[in-house]
């Protein structure tokens, strides 16, 4: 292997790896927060790729058209907990998953309707269509600004839970929801806003990848599955172990692929599997109360 063609991979390792940061980091705020297993989210990753195509086409203009898709597929989100999910605090694991998948299906369902069932691509912006020269080999600008904005995106986000006073209420709620009750806090509103939150970062993470791998219905349930073993590599509702869940996922699979294409989902399985025999909660997540 030459320093180009590690070079090359690392690069894609990073990029995928902050695509599913941005998903899987939503799925572990939620479940964080709400204690959901939320099926459905997938489903925002898509809408995100999909409100893309549209927002583009109403303002001819990618960086309007992505804040318009998070926007829009935030309150959908907002207003799906409200309506639906909210109805499911506490209750068996099983009846969360059977309605969030249920949600996934007609969310699904609806985007043939709406979009058709065709395969539609987002047009990578016309000043990011070159590539740029890093250590002496060409990248794809587009990529590389992926990169970029998914790791402001993470520094964003754990500076918000981390330092503002709203992350300070939503890390509270995590940790005791009767105590924030308590102190006259409107969970409602909080949890509506947490779960719309986690549907944005979804649909961040879906209309960014738009350019790179295209819209289709079905695209949520196959990230849905990498979302799935971040969160448990990571520890459930952890955004740190998301972080670095996601980072050894990107490089798992992206290596995986370039070595051994018939092996790479496995290859991130395995990880998943060795991590688990070493910590069965997660590399970040919390241990069960003796």
């Amino acid at each position: 292997m030459d320093l180009a063609f590690l070079t090359t991979q690392a690069l894609n390792a990073l990029q995928a790896g902050m695509l599913l940061f941005l998903l899987s980091s939503g799925l572990a705020l939620i479940f964080g927060m709400l204690h959901v297993i939320n099926f459905a989210h997938g489903a925002f990753y898509m809408l995100g790729a999909y409100a893309g195509l549209t927002g583009l086409a109403l303002t001819g203009r990618f960086w309007l058209a992505v804040p318009l898709a998070v926007l829009a597929v935030a309150l959908l989100g907002a207003l799906l907990e409200r309506t639906l999910t909210r109805r499911l605090y506490g209750a068996d694991p099983l009846a969360q998953a059977l309605l969030t998948f249920g949600l996934l299906l007609v969310l699904d369902e609806g985007v043939k309707w709406l979009w058709g069932p065709q395969i539609r691509s987002l047009p990578t912006p016309e000043a990011l269509r070159g590539p740029v020269v890093l250590l002496g080999v060409p990248y794809p600008a587009y990529r590389l600004m992926v990169v970029v904005v998914g790791g402001v995106a993470a520094l964003a986000l754990w500076l918000f839970i981390e330092r503002s006073r709203l992350g300070a209420i939503l890390r509270a709620g995590v940790a005791d929801r009767q105590m924030v009750a308590a102190l006259g806090i409107n969970l409602g509103a909080l949890f509506a806003f947490t779960f719309g939150l986690g549907a944005g970062l979804a649909a961040f993470g879906g209309v960014l990848a738009g350019p790179i791998a295209s819209a289709y219905p079905g695209m949520g349930v196959e990230v849905l599955i990498k979302a799935f073993i971040v969160v448990v590599i990571g520890g459930l509702g952890s955004l740190k172990g998301a972080a670095v869940g996601s980072l050894l996922v990107g490089v798992a699979e992206t290596f995986g692929q370039a070595l051994a294409p018939d092996w790479a989902m496995a290859v991130a399985y395995a990880v998943m599997a060795a991590v688990l025999l070493w910590r069965p909660t997660g590399l970040f997540g919390a241990e069960p109360a003796a």
